[in-house]
């Protein structure tokens, strides 16, 4: 399960990662780590909770994870503003779904699971942050010395 979690995250910070550095786009690198997070620790906590309850037809204790999941999407909705071309609230409201992920776990006694996805959580919030900094850093150096280099050929022809 450990495992799982972190491949999630990871597959989510390459993603993410294309997304804000190379296409531009608004949602980035920490919002679709936190994304791929919470959707895998969804679906490991419905598993482990679902074989634990096997044989009590009458009781689906994924049902009030589903509308835990339901419920914080709304939240989250709520927190992402558009304003001039400018998204904001994305990452913050990724992190909010990650967090009823967190605390359907620990509902659970899935201790373990609620830990590291705090972890992994906060490190995308943290780490992550400088990670895209750093990239868009070297991309705009990158570009500014292209557009530097072709000015220099457009004025000395050679």
């Amino acid at each position: 399960m450990f495992g799982q979690l972190l491949l999630a995250v990871f597959l989510g910070m390459l993603l993410g990662t294309e997304r804000s550095v190379i296409a531009d786009k608004q949602a980035g690198t920490r919002t679709y780590a936190l994304v791929a997070l919470g959707s895998c620790l969804f679906s490991l906590i419905s598993i482990q909770v679902t074989t634990g309850y096997l044989g009590l037809v009458s009781f689906d204790p994924m049902r009030v994870a589903a509308g835990i999941i339901t419920g914080v999407g709304f939240l989250g909705a709520g927190m992402i503003i558009f304003r001039e071309n400018t998204l904001q609230g994305l990452t913050t409201a990724a992190g909010l779904w990650v967090a009823a992920g967190i605390g359907i776990a620990v509902a659970y006694g899935l201790y373990a699971i609620a830990i590291l996805a705090t972890l992994l959580t906060l490190v995308t919030f943290t780490a992550l942050w400088f990670v895209e900094n750093r990239l868009d850093t070297f991309l705009e150096t990158r570009s500014r010395l292209k557009l530097v280099k072709e000015k220099q050929t457009e004025q000395n022809p050679d």
